[in-house]
């Protein structure tokens, strides 16, 4: 199978992880994402950066972004 046959069902292909969390966080706010989701980085002195490396370290933490992003999608 190719590559491009794998990501033919992929709704986040080609979508970055910076537009996913400045979506979330245009939508509902640092605040509201954090309580959404519990993840640290949204409560304690946020920015977008500091966000952006700690999910791209933490794949349980990126897939409930991605799940919450999705759900926004729909």
């Amino acid at each position: 199978m190719s590559e491009e046959e794998k990501n033919k069902n992929n709704p986040l292909h080609g979508v970055k992880l910076q537009h996913i969390l400045e979506t979330l966080v245009e939508r509902y706010g640092f605040k509201e994402l954090g309580n959404k989701i519990n993840i640290r980085c949204f409560l304690i002195n946020p920015t977008i950066s500091s966000c952006l490396k700690f999910l791209r370290k933490t794949p349980w933490a990126r897939e409930k972004v991605e799940e919450l992003y999705l759900r926004l999608k729909d």
